[in-house]
């Protein structure tokens, strides 16, 4: 089993097809850490307390812990499948040795729409942070488009020049990011003698009842949603067997952390009806508590957060798409490697066009929406995945770098609450939802009718796997 055995010293550093030729390998597990962390945190700066004004401040914590149990699915079973995949492209490289080429390209498109439009999304945000500021300092008026274009342009050209210091960027402005929501939390807590927490006279039953509370599962997703983006790291890292697994799952401990200590300190400072509809209620927060370090700290964190939340999305969605250009589902130009910075470069630059066509001219909460659907269908995916994965190759054929407790039961698990969170978004976005899936439905037909012939089938088992059980 030793030449199975990517934990290895001698697998180390080992590409597809056994060559070292390609993207440099100089990640460790806190750049894991970064990419994961940095992609979500922006969830708890803003997003996660539209479910508040679904369904009530107890509604929001049920979809927190609903959420976060979902989540927490995707994170094992992600950390067991991509510890053993070495390889660009996340998800889309699991389907491709696991399931077969359509569920492949559907999973890498689910990928890079996801990514792309949270980028969009972010860059939406940041124009909005900096006419917020401007507004408040007496510049009213301001164009916020020059801000969105040179947030992303400035991103891609980060990520163009060498992976290492686009995900040392993410390290430093997360860790900041993270930071702020920890002393917001000590600062205002009573633990250490503060009294502006107001949790008995702000909090009420549920306004809605138990229908709020599945009104507000679609937004409880923003609290992790992006998590999975690790795995996009797999072919830089020194030791992807070790570093996937532990930088996701201290990921979204990381995340379990800041999702509670945020709403904590939110539904204690606001009523349920003005939180529910706040922009940036972390930052609101930090200016009810009449601190003004804080309220400049927690600008400087919701800054941060959204910038490295965009930089994790280009870095993601440019690996999905140059995977999936190496593979020939998609034109093999896409496949290339920059021969000085070691990037994907031409798939960075050819997806900065499309992120800003939405973010300039799409509304944010239909980009947002298209991002979540996205995700969850990639969610979808993941139990049957990982269920094919432990049939075809069962523990001892193949040495993982981390084995997931439980099995079956997480993907079980997860696919259940897909289901749950499926019927939540039906009911308040039924329109993008079917024409979502008929998106895909078509471009599948696409890639099977006039795609598929380029796919050079035998070429697409890059790992040095055995044979699986039953072939």
């Amino acid at each position: 089993m030793a030449e199975f055995d990517i934990t290895s010293k001698t697998m180390d550093g080992m590409g597809p097809h056994g060559t070292n030729v390609g993207l440099l390998r100089v990640l460790g597990p806190a750049h894991v850490w970064a990419l994961g962390v940095g992609i979500v945190l922006v969830g708890e700066y803003m997003g996660w307390n539209f479910a508040v004004g679904k369904g009530g401040a107890y509604a929001a914590l049920i979809a927190c812990w609903f959420a976060g149990l979902l989540y927490s699915c995707v994170a094992m079973i992600d950390s067991e499948v991509t510890s053993t995949v070495a390889a660009a492209g996340g998800q889309y490289t699991q389907a491709k040795h696991i399931v077969g080429p359509l569920m492949a390209f559907n999973v890498g498109l689910y990928l890079v729409f996801a990514y792309t439009m949270l980028e969009a999304a972010n860059a939406i945000t940041v124009g909005f942070l900096i006419d917020t500021v401007a507004v408040m300092t007496g510049h009213e008026g301001l164009d916020q488009r020059p801000f969105i274009v040179l947030a992303i342009m400035f991103l891609a050209w980060l990520n163009y020049r060498g992976v290492l210091a686009t995900l040392t960027f993410s390290l430093v402005i997360t860790a900041i990011a993270f930071s702020a929501i920890l002393i917001l939390f000590f600062a205002t807590s009573p633990i250490f003698g503060s009294d502006v927490l107001q949790h008995r006279a702000l909090m009420t039953d549920l306004p809605y009842g138990w229908l709020g509370v599945l009104a507000a599962m679609h937004f409880g997703l923003w609290y992790y949603l992006g998590i999975e983006g690790t795995t996009q790291a797999a072919e830089e890292v020194r030791s992807p067997a070790r570093a996937l697994p532990f930088g996701t799952l201290a990921g979204i401990m990381t995340l379990l952390i800041a999702a509670t200590l945020t709403w904590y300190v939110c539904v204690g400072l606001m009523p349920w009806e003005y939180l529910g509809q706040a922009g940036v209620p972390l930052f609101d927060a930090a200016r009810l508590s009449g601190s003004t370090a804080l309220m400049v700290l927690l600008g400087i964190g919701t800054l941060f957060a959204t910038l490295a939340s965009a930089n994790g999305c280009i870095n993601d969605a440019s690996r999905a798409w140059f995977a999936m250009g190496r593979d020939h589902y998609l034109p093999s130009w896409f496949g290339a490697v920059h021969p000085v910075y070691r990037t994907p470069y031409r798939s960075i630059i050819f997806l900065v066009p499309i992120a800003l066509i939405f973010a300039l001219g799409a509304p944010l909460d239909q980009v947002i929406t298209f991002s979540i659907l996205s995700g969850l269908l990639e969610y979808t995916f993941m139990p049957i995945n990982v269920i094919m994965f432990r049939r075809k190759w069962p523990l001892g054929t193949i040495k993982r770098g981390y084995q997931h407790p439980f099995h079956p039961v997480p993907a079980i698990v997860l696919l259940c609450l897909c289901g749950i969170a499926f019927f939540a978004v039906f009911l308040g976005y039924g329109t993008q939802l079917v024409a979502m899936i008929s998106f895909y439905v078509i471009v599948s037909l696409w890639f099977h009718f006039r795609r598929y012939r380029y796919v050079r089938r035998a070429a697409q088992f890059t790992m040095p796997w055995p044979r699986p059980q039953g072939y």
